[in-house]
């Protein structure tokens, strides 16, 4: 019997020599943690469909914030839940809303240790749920959002927010903000554009975190599942219009986007890992049918290895304690 000259199982055979020759590592400053903050609420109040995580007061946010940083986690991405909405979403650029007030708090509080994110964009704060202001038949008007988008920015900027996460997908987001940072004086305020952002049927637990008022889809504005060139087209664009970071967003469905946008930028890759990602992990493992922890570690060492530099997740917390 001819025996093989070339054994790879060789490089496999103990945990200190599988650890020597890996690939890809995962560290907690490459994480992200996102989180959600409610206006009026006296304790945090749990998201059913996302077990473990929850809709925050300010202070029970700022102890989740400081939790991050004392696992090293690298940054939190805030969320805000507001208590009341409008046509424009006003209270998105309202000092005093939650989200801002949420910012300025976590800023103080962590800002040292961690970088402090916010979410920029209009749908969490709308009566209509949709990420921009509509015109008079209903329709998303893309350059109508920019003006409010620009507001947005400088007041989340004021606040302390290091990196603006712009999400709506409008047509010349990156331009607009970036613009009006450095014309107000915010040179050091990065922009993560949200670039490849695909209309995605994982997005459903995050409906119930920010309690979205969405009726019907986001198909206008967010990328069609099927395409993969404009995901290129997308971040090259954000890119050019200077976006500091670019995103791809779900994570898991959507490796090959997420490989392909590694491959050409010489900026920041980001990718996120939905609540739908999150959801589905965390009812298998609830039923037994898969093993919680190898999963989650997994699913996110697969999010780096298609090129991620660093991935938001709701783990983010808890798999930094793993790795220290």
């Amino acid at each position: 019997m001819n025996v093989p000259v070339i054994r790879p199982r060789r490089l496999r055979q103990t945990p200190a020599m599988r650890r020597l020759v890996s690939e890809t590592r995962l560290h907690p400053a490459e994480l992200v943690l996102p989180l959600f903050v409610r206006e009026g609420v006296d304790e945090a109040v749990p998201i059913g469909s996302m077990p473990g995580v929850s809709q925050h007061t300010l202070d029970s946010l700022k102890r989740a914030a400081a939790d991050a940083a004392e696992a090293g986690v690298g940054g939190v991405m805030l969320f805000g839940v507001p208590a009341v909405r409008d046509a424009t979403g006003s209270q998105a650029t309202d000092p005093r809303g939650i989200l801002n007030v949420a910012t300025a708090a976590v800023a103080a509080e962590v800002g040292d240790a961690l970088v402090v994110q916010t979410d920029l964009c209009l749908d969490e704060f709308t009566d209509h749920g949709h990420c921009g202001v509509l015109d008079d038949r209903g329709r998303v008007d893309n350059d109508a959002t920019l003006e409010r988008y620009v507001d947005m920015a400088l007041v989340q900027a004021d606040a302390g927010s290091s990196i603006l996460g712009l999400s709506g997908m409008m047509d010349g987001q990156v331009d607009a903000v970036r613009s009006a940072l450095d014309e107000e004086g915010f040179v050091d305020t990065a922009i993560l554009a949200y670039s490849a952002k695909y209309a995605s049927a994982f997005y459903g637990p995050f409906r119930e975190a920010v309690d979205s008022q969405l009726s019907g889809d986001r198909r206008s504005y967010q990328l069609d599942p099927g395409n993969r060139r404009e995901g290129m087209r997308e971040s090259t664009l954000d890119m050019s219009e200077g976006a500091d970071i670019v995103m791809v967003k779900p994570a898991g469905s959507y490796l090959d986007v997420l490989a392909d946008v590694a491959a050409m930028s010489d900026i920041p890759v980001w990718a996120y890992q939905v609540s739908g990602e999150y959801a589905m992990i965390e009812a298998a493992a609830a039923n037994g049918w898969i093993d919680r922890r190898r999963a989650i570690e997994e699913s996110v060492i697969s999010i780096r290895r298609a090129g991620a530099d660093t991935v938001l997740t709701y783990w983010a917390t808890e798999l930094a304690g793993w790795l220290k």
